[in-house]
């Protein structure tokens, strides 16, 4: 079983550390090696579970993105969310950094394992999961997300199935992540000292409200980045089909 291996190190202003090794199945996208040894109470699915949540609790005891959340809940207890940190993310084959506050460091982390968890309503976005890029802006997070629902939608053709090109499908995905953050939040905000793990999914959660809303909009605002398909697209496919060795 192959994995792929991401590194969060996060060094707070006195210099102390905090680093996260996480290793995903290449195959199911899912974290493999989070474990916490004994579950806390507010993991426990039906501890504030989501009213749109399909798991029962014979066969799935725990919430998956509650148990993602424990081990890095545990670390970042004490932290405020305005608290300055650096934070590095080490993928293969490639080493980001970057100056910022806390609650935006801890949101980058929690949105990965939000994705890799096994929650059916966070799967759809394990293919950005697979790519992961840190500290994304709404902007960035906008392009992947949509390419990545186009590109569903190409597979979901090929399985002569019906796809959906004006993204209402993918509205329904983040306003149902929308959903899931309020009661994720519910489930940790008893078992809390700071507000930093909150504030995280609060930011984090920003991107999915928005989204279904602004949709139209953005996708409008980088239609000019486009110019060449829309304009000059069937002069280059015929230049391309003239085209001999």
């Amino acid at each position: 079983m192959g994995t792929l291996k991401i590194q969060y190190i996060f060094t707070l202003d006195d210099n102390e550390k905090e680093s996260f090794d996480l290793e995903i199945d290449e195959q199911s996208i899912e974290i493999v090696n989070n474990k916490s040894g004994k579950l806390p109470k507010w993991t426990e699915l039906t501890f504030h579970q989501c009213s749109h949540c399909p798991l029962k609790p014979d066969s799935t005891p725990h919430c998956p993105v509650a148990v993602s959340l424990v081990d890095v809940l545990r670390r970042f207890d004490k932290i405020i969310s305005c608290d300055g940190m650096k934070l590095e993310v080490i993928t293969e084959g490639r080493k980001t950094s970057f100056n910022t506050t806390a609650q935006r460091a801890i949101s980058s982390i929690v949105g990965l394992l939000f994705a890799t968890s096994g929650c059916p309503h966070t799967s759809f976005l394990k293919p950005m999961a697979r790519f992961h890029m840190p500290i994304a802006s709404v902007e960035e997070t906008m392009f992947r997300s949509t390419g990545m629902y186009l590109l569903s939608q190409y597979f979901l053709k090929q399985e002569g199935k019906k796809v959906d090109f004006e993204f209402e499908g993918l509205k329904k995905i983040y306003q149902n992540l929308h959903l899931l953050n309020s009661y994720i939040i519910e489930r940790i905000r008893g078992s809390i000292h700071t507000d930093s793990m909150v504030n995280a999914i609060v930011l984090l959660d920003m991107f999915t409200n928005l989204i279904p809303n602004i949709i139209n909009n953005q996708l409008e605002d980088i239609r000019g980045l486009f110019s060449h398909y829309v304009k000059d697209y069937d002069d280059h496919i015929k230049q391309f089909s003239n085209y001999k060795d």
